[in-house]
């Protein structure tokens, strides 16, 4: 079987497992990218430190210092949370479905991707209790009896987007711990005083048995067929959100395939911004390869693909439904009040992405960086499309109205982002970026037997 030649080095020879532990777990213990990574996490604490005080002015004012009103009551919040799940969606999809269709290229990017969708779904979990209104009262979601018996309403969307965002978090968070473990083992190994014990206890006592990892092994296979339908009903279940109102742009059956394509699109597209700068900054070239980069971008071709049909069926189904509201609708997308925000997304996130056509363009990094970007946005202004140029429209002209988000939303956006990378340097500093067990077994599975 021929290998990749940039991958060999760690292939080949007698100490290429141990190169590999070397190599990838002095990310995590060498001093040499400290001083770069501290002015990192000072830059994404200063995020961390916005997104508290807009929770504050949240907490004490209410939603009335977002931009909401009548008719726009869903303003920036539901469009970041809808963003965020989608983003969600990547770390599953590569580590969960990847690794029951047995593609071994993803061990090397899936614990970098399984880390993002537990940030991700974080931040996408505090805009839907943000939105309340009485934020303070969340708890009365849960599903707890009491005197006056106060049960969550199961018909409100707020009621689903609490278990499915619940669920598909939980799920994510023991599926990547229990991947986690045996490097949690390694890096017990190799650390010494208070560092030791902290992974010691985290590691749960993994000693590499036999028995150890037959049962790692089938818990790990479990945890990834259920994660795999999470990714399928996840963002299904946002999706009914619109799907069930009596709303132009919003009530139409397409929205659940649409809707998880677009995470697919959207996630793979932050893995890519994420990983191409850390691949460099922490000298990952020789695990995260231009092969694993490419393969991530057909993928988000692939899904990108099924986005623009998707703009296309809701055009059609809009004109062919001859309902005039979803015609006036239409209309103001393709050449009115929010055509120019209509067009601007098909060029970002159906135009550019046909250049992942071209093997030389899927290779190029600092055009993929760029492309990661652009769509990111895009499907960012997507999402704005359809949370809040609906509302604006309405049905009848004497219901339309404009909205416009306060400082307030966007501290609260950029406050979600400085979040996201704060949590994400401390995984990089303190957890190895690269699943080190899995790709042991890689190379002990493909190096050739002795005669």
């Amino acid at each position: 079987m021929p290998y990749p030649t940039d991958e060999t080095r760690w292939i080949d020879g007698d100490h290429d497992i141990a190169s590999i532990n070397d190599a990838i777990a002095d990310t995590v213990q060498s001093p040499q990218h400290r001083r770069a990574w501290l002015r990192a996490l000072a830059v994404a604490a200063v995020g961390l430190g916005a997104l508290a005080v807009a929770v504050f002015g949240v907490f004490w004012w209410y939603i009335g210092v977002w931009g909401v009103d009548v008719p726009v009551m869903w303003g920036i919040a539901i469009t970041n949370f809808v963003w965020w799940v989608g983003i969600a969606h990547a770390g599953t999809l590569i580590s969960a479905i990847l690794l029951l269709a047995n593609q071994a290229w993803r061990r090397s990017i899936n614990r970098f991707a399984e880390a993002m969708t537990l940030f991700a779904v974080a931040c996408a979990a505090m805009f839907p209790l943000l939105h309340l209104g009485r934020p303070e009262f969340f708890y009365w979601l849960f599903p707890y009896p009491n005197t006056y018996g106060y049960w969550p309403q199961f018909l409100s969307p707020l009621a689903w987007d609490f278990f499915a965002v619940a669920t598909y978090g939980t799920v994510s968070l023991v599926f990547w711990y229990i991947g986690l473990v045996p490097d949690l083992g390694t890096m017990r190994d190799r650390s010494t005083g208070l560092r030791a014990r902290v992974y010691g206890v985290f590691a749960l006592g993994w000693r590499g048995s036999a028995r150890h990892w037959e049962r790692h092994q089938t818990a790990y296979l479990m945890l990834a067929g259920l994660a795999t339908t999470l990714v399928v009903s996840v963002h299904t279940i946002v999706s009914f959100d619109f799907a069930v109102a009596q709303l132009p742009g919003w009530h139409t059956t397409v929205f659940p395939p649409y809707f998880v394509a677009g995470a697919i699109f959207s996630g793979f597209a932050m893995v890519l911004t994420f990983l191409i700068p850390v691949r460099a900054w922490l000298g990952l070239k020789d695990f995260v390869t231009i092969r694993h980069l490419d393969h991530c971008a057909k993928l988000m071709l692939t899904a990108g693909l099924v986005v623009a049909y998707g703009y296309l069926a809701e055009l059609f189904f809009g004109w062919y439904s001859g309902d005039p509201h979803e015609r006036s609708l239409i209309a103001s997308h393709l050449h009115g009040r929010s055509a120019p925000l209509f067009w601007t997304i098909i060029a970002l996130n159906v135009v550019l992405p046909q250049s992942l056509w071209w093997r030389r363009a899927r290779r190029h990094i600092a055009w993929l960086f760029v492309l990661s970007i652009a769509i990111n946005l895009g499907m960012w202004l997507e999402r704005w499309l359809i949370v809040i140029s609906s509302l604006e429209h309405g049905l009848l002209p004497t219901t339309g109205g404009a909205y416009f988000p306060t400082f307030w939303d966007w501290l609260t956006l950029a406050g979600t982002l400085g979040f996201f990378a704060f949590f994400m340097l401390l995984f990089i500093r303190y957890v190895p970026v690269i699943a080190m067990s899995e790709l042991r077994e890689l190379v002990a599975h493909r190096r050739p037997e002795a005669p």
